[in-house]
């Protein structure tokens, strides 16, 4: 933590500049940046293995991006979903609450004007769901895992889930995997992934900044 509030206030561009790594103009070909750039400066060691970002702390890192006001400005990505080879799945073993157990959010203010170099970090908070939280987190994740497993992925749009949501998430419209349709028969979609929805993270901001 101490060195996560140490990059409160300083931009993007300071942070990389101060290790060493390259700043893109912008994010349309580089998505995931900024969270690698917060990866590498802090001591994540993940890499792209199934577990959290920092294994020894069990804690996972994300972004947040805001508005100079505070707003989040869009949905947070959680994990892929699968799509097939679900039996013996539920909330208690399933990698969205393993990814949700513990989290590291680091806000960062992100007003479209704001040239990437410039953006700034704001405020680091740790976060586990709450008791209510987890329900909630649960509830959307079954209600969505079970339309997959009936062959309803197609029919999935993101208006499902109170605070999780079920979306395509692939580099381009040709990355395809396998699902099952009603009929139980294989065909190819493109991959899901599951997200918390807007109104979720900015509740946990909210509480955050009141905190502060």
């Amino acid at each position: 933590m101490s060195k996560v509030q140490a990059l409160a206030g300083l931009t993007l561009g300071e942070v990389a500049m101060s290790a060493g790594i390259h700043i893109p103009n912008d994010l349309k070909r580089n998505k995931g940046w900024i969270g690698l750039l917060l990866e590498q400066v802090l001591g994540a060691s993940a890499g792209s293995k199934p577990e959290p970002d920092f294994p020894e702390l069990a804690i996972e890192l994300k972004t947040l991006p805001i508005t100079s006001q505070g707003k989040v400005l869009e949905t947070t990505f959680v994990s892929v979903a699968p799509l097939v080879g679900l039996t013996g799945i539920n909330w208690q073993n399933c990698w969205v609450k393993k990814k949700l157990k513990r989290v590291l959010w680091v806000p960062i203010v992100s007003d479209k004007e704001i040239p990437l170099a410039q953006r700034q970090i704001a405020s680091a908070f740790i976060w586990s769901p709450s008791q209510e939280e987890e329900a909630l987190l649960a509830m959307d994740w079954q209600e969505l895992t079970d339309m997959i497993v009936l062959g309803e992925v197609e029919n999935i749009h993101g208006k499902y889930g109170q605070v999780l949501q079920l979306r395509p998430k692939a580099a381009n419209a040709k990355a395809k995997t396998q699902a099952f349709n009603r009929d139980g028969k294989p065909f190819m979609t493109l991959p899901r992934g599951f997200y918390l929805k807007i109104p979720f993270t900015q509740m946990l901001l909210n509480k955050h900044l009141r905190i502060n």
